[in-house]
């Protein structure tokens, strides 16, 4: 199986590595302690392929927090951090967050990914990894110094661009289904191929994802999401049967209808290019999410029109109303990062359309009001959201989007209205007509603002006051004596 990634693999890599102060004081100490130690992992997997690590992980045959104590004491490192749930102690050195484990073997429960431990062998460490190129290892061991110890050819793998795993993978993924989106993750970040084998055995245990926590399961979406390309991670979480089992709404997408010789795009693969598109500009995780979600209720708002072919009306509106429960079962933030996600999904529409009209100030400033800060965040989305294979027409459309942000621009120096706040408070009127809080307070600022986004009056208390005084006349008001005089605030 050819690889695909642009990693060579180079065994030249790790000569030296014990020369190094942080290998040579582990070496040392492994020596006066005659205790078996280990580099072992993603450091030693990341070093053979050049690519950047800054997490260094040894494994000891003994008590690796005692170990981690003495070698820190030798470097004169920090504080040594105990997890003594997990046998494990971290420090860091140098910039590298540096972390000592015993050597163990495991045993699961079907019930739990949580193993029985007992003391082990490297060898038993190595064979409870998740997949070969990570059970990788380097001896720092008198008679062994700097010998690579690989009993499962993840050389071999990290050569060929495969994942697989190093024993029956069907025990592997049962005992922690976990490893299955960690499989999809490191193909997706190295830029690998899962093995035949391996692939058939997650689809085979994909169901097993029950037992694992939504915080987990999203701490590895989101990882894939980061990466350079996440179209990628996503279709293989797809066509593996993980994604349906925690994100049934996004496989939802899949497919194109054809109903008297009209079709539709397929909205599965056009979200996956929304999103490598916003990929190409942003690391924003958030962002991210905006373009996952931004057409997410397209299924159920699917409509035939005779005459006209499909309908999509209002998937912004019901998927920006989706965005909580598909957070909130995720386990994601329900805060400032849910908000924004939900505000691009529901904008997504606004500056597509504008690109289809005469563009008119106020619609420019109403999209300035409504998106406030975010309005850079959303037109990334929108001109990501051109995926047309009609070049003619795309061209078109991304002309169009340089004429909407040169506007942008135009009237948010004039008018500042971006996060622009009424200069007639709800107090305002309460104190001008003598009411309590009611209903007729927020009629009276709506005007006001729809009357400052169309133009009609400035941003200006003098103005809104004289138009605030008119709309209370209409609605029965009267103006409390004494407070005719405008302040300035």
């Amino acid at each position: 199986m050819s690889r695909t990634s642009s990693y060579s693999v180079d065994p030249a890599r790790l000569e030296g590595v014990v020369r190094e102060p942080l290998f040579a004081a582990v070496a040392a100490e492994a020596a006066k302690q005659d205790i078996p130690a280990f580099a072992i992992g993603g450091y030693v997997r990341d070093r053979l392929i050049g690519r950047p690590c800054k997490d260094v992980d040894f494994v000891v045959e003994g008590d690796g927090i005692a170990f981690a104590r003495s070698v820190a004491k030798r470097l004169g490192a920090g504080e040594v951090h105990v997890f003594k749930n997990f046998g494990t102690a971290m420090f860091i050195y140098a910039d590298e967050q540096v972390e000592f484990v015993g050597a163990r073997k495991e045993s699961y429960n079907r019930n739990s990914r949580k193993p029985e431990v007992e003391p082990g062998s490297i060898k038993d460490d190595q064979e409870r990894r998740d997949f070969t190129i990570n059970a990788l290892a380097v001896s720092m061991n008198p008679g062994s110094l700097g010998a690579l110890v690989d009993p499962f050819g993840g050389i071999m793998d990290l050569d060929r661009g495969l994942i697989r795993t190093p024993l029956d993978p069907d025990i592997t993924f049962s005992d922690d289904p976990l490893r299955m989106l960690r499989a999809v993750r490191f193909a997706n970040q190295l830029g690998f191929v899962i093995d035949p084998l391996t692939f058939d055995a997650i689809k085979r245990n994909a169901k097993r994802l029950e037992i694992i926590s939504a915080e987990r399961i999203h701490t590895e979406l989101n990882k894939i999401i980061l990466t350079r390309k996440p179209s990628v991670g996503f279709i293989l979480l797809r066509d593996a049967g993980l994604l349906q089992e925690f994100f049934p709404e996004f496989v939802e997408l899949s497919g194109a209808e054809e109903k008297h010789g009209i079709g539709h795009k397929d909205n599965f693969y056009h979200t996956l290019q929304v999103l490598d598109n916003v990929c190409e500009k942003s690391d924003d995780l958030w962002l991210r999410w905006g373009a996952i979600l931004h057409d997410i209720a397209k299924p159920r708002t699917k409509r035939f029109e005779p005459g006209h072919g499909w309908t999509f009306h209002g998937h912004e509106d019901k998927g920006a109303r989706m965005v909580p429960g598909i957070f909130r079962r995720l386990k994601l933030p329900l805060d400032e990062q849910m908000k924004f996600v939900q505000k691009l999904v529901a904008l997504h529409l606004r500056p597509i359309a504008l690109t289809k009209v005469e563009v008119t100030d106020s619609a420019i400033r109403r999209l300035l009001f409504d998106a406030g800060d975010d309005i850079d965040a959303l037109m990334i989305l929108c001109r990501a959201d051109i995926t047309s294979k009609n070049e003619k027409k795309k061209e078109r459309y991304l002309r169009n989007y340089e004429v909407v942000m040169e506007k942008l621009k135009e009237v948010e120096a004039k008018d500042q209205v971006r996060n622009f706040q009424p200069p007639i408070t709800g107090e305002d009127i309460m104190r001008a007509f003598n009411i309590p809080p009611c209903k007729l307070i927020g009629d009276i600022k709506t005007v006001i603002k729809d009357a400052i986004l169309d133009g009609r009056i400035q941003n200006d208390r003098a103005q809104a006051w004289e138009l605030m005084v008119e709309e209370g006349s209409k609605l029965g008001l009267k103006m409390e004596p004494g407070s005719g005089a405008i302040s300035s605030k």
